[in-house]
């Protein structure tokens, strides 16, 4: 049912390796995990015998499950312990080379897997800032933020133009997993087959070339965008960043070190379905004239932002649940904002963000209505069982989990009041414990039926 045009392009472009690239449609798609490191130490995880997982070679928490692994429907997936990413759609983030302490944008980020990748490896340090343009897209977006535990992210949903105008030479690195014509998804969604056309890769080349101008417009020299497409024209992919080279000649193409099955060209690397275990995928790391400088560019702080002071019920409420000397968030030296009812982290760095689409500015971490505090539910998926006085492990392999996550109530016995739900030692959730029941407090708009 591939598109014929499409095949005899391809063969045009791949002379002899063409029945080979061909052939590839006829054989079992390979499905991977990336291992959460903030959750869990990746090759400990890969060893405890609960998938059969093999190690994909570009990213170091990346892994191959097999066929009859069922990741999807196991507690831990719902505790962000890991995220089920087609492999190839690995390499790019492995290319940007994130970092600790970075200011870093994910332009196009929906539905998340790469920018959780990216904040993965920040290890909650540095500033992120995550973009979707499609309302829907951006919700799922950030609900995966919040599923992985990430805290120095901040979600948007905004054109790309909205935000040159705003971030003008503010990021020291850009992920641009630019919108195709998809044809690297052909074997897993047929929806791509059909909406193909030689028209849609024109028009996708086109939107490429605007994207790309506002993300040179927002590094900082010396930065490095990172190009992405699942697409294999070379009109959306070395034409793209032929294109760019030509408007902007203080950039280039970084040559980098590549893995096995991987092909280098003077635009980029290509990864092909026939030469690598995955669907395909093109990159280019590009690199800006100048010396990278430390910090993030001008961009007026949060306006309203405050101190832990100034939230003293939601000091008590730390102090009382032992959070307060919590090694992973910095609750005392942070800055607070507050949307209504709803009380965020901002991260380190956060920009003024008024006029702006925002879905996430930070790490959602309470909500406080009329003095009382009930904690969010993206704390749960940062904390695990040690960093809270009270807490209810249930097993993964148990009743208790999948009514949990099915909303029921629980018999359990503990201290009175919240108490942090760990599926095994992973925060998954709270619950509020009175007289030996815990009234569940799993989001309604997520519960389901495992």
């Amino acid at each position: 049912m591939l598109p014929i045009e499409f095949l005899e392009r391809m063969e045009k472009m791949l002379g002899s390796e063409y029945r080979a690239f061909f052939d590839s449609y006829e054989n079992e798609e390979y499905k991977a995990l990336r291992v959460n490191p903030l959750k869990t130490e990746p090759y400990e995880f890969a060893k405890n015998g609960l998938f059969d997982l093999t190690k994909v070679e570009w990213e170091e928490d990346g892994f191959y499950y097999a066929k009859g692994d069922m990741p999807g429907k196991h507690p831990y997936h719902e505790a962000g312990v890991y995220y089920i990413q087609e492999p190839s759609a690995m390499a790019p983030v492995v290319f940007l080379e994130p970092k600790p302490g970075e200011v870093i944008l994910d332009l196009c980020a929906a539905p998340g897997g790469k920018s959780t990748q990216i904040g993965t490896k920040m290890g909650g340090k540095g500033l992120l800032i995550t973009n979707e343009i499609h309302p829907k897209r951006a919700k799922i977006l950030s609900e995966n933020v919040e599923r992985m535990g990430i805290t120095n992210a901040i979600v948007l949903n905004e054109t790309p133009n909205n935000l040159a105008d705003r971030f003008e030479s503010f990021f020291d690195k850009i992920l641009v997993d630019a919108p195709c014509s998809g044809e690297g998804m052909f074997r897993k969604n047929e929806e791509a087959q059909t909406e193909w056309s030689p028209e849609n890769v024109q028009l996708c080349a086109k939107r490429q070339d605007e994207i790309l101008d506002c993300a040179a417009k927002m590094l900082k020299a010396g930065g490095r965008i990172v190009f992405s497409t699942c697409t294999f024209s070379k009109e959306e992919n070395e034409g793209s960043i032929q294109r760019f080279l030509e408007r902007h000649p203080d950039f280039s193409v970084r040559e980098v070190k590549t893995f096995e099955g991987m092909e280098q060209n003077a635009y980029g690397v290509r990864l092909w379905p026939h030469k690598i275990k995955g669907e395909g995928h093109f990159l280019s790391v590009l690199q800006k004239a100048g010396e990278l400088l430390p910090g993030s560019g001008v961009c007026y702080k949060v306006s309203g932002s405050k101190g832990l002071k100034a939230f003293p019920e939601f000091k008590e409420f730390l102090e009382e649940s032992g959070l307060l000397q919590c090694e992973k968030i910095d609750f005392t030296g942070g800055s607070y904002i507050t949307f209504g009812e709803q009380l965020y982290l901002l991260p380190e760095g956060a920009p003024k963000l008024d006029k702006l689409k925002v879905l996430r500015p930070g790490l959602h971490v309470a909500t406080i209505k009329k003095g009382r505090v009930e904690p969010a539910h993206a704390l749960a998926k940062v904390l695990d069982a040690k960093d809270m006085k009270n807490v209810i492990s249930v097993p993964h392999d148990g009743l208790e989990i999948k009514q949990y996550l099915n909303g029921q109530t629980l018999n359990a016995d503990g201290n009175k009041g919240w108490n942090l739900v760990c599926v095994d030692s992973y925060g998954i959730g709270f619950g509020k414990l009175s007289g030996g029941i815990l009234k569940n407090h799993y989001p309604k708009g997520l519960r389901i039926n495992l």
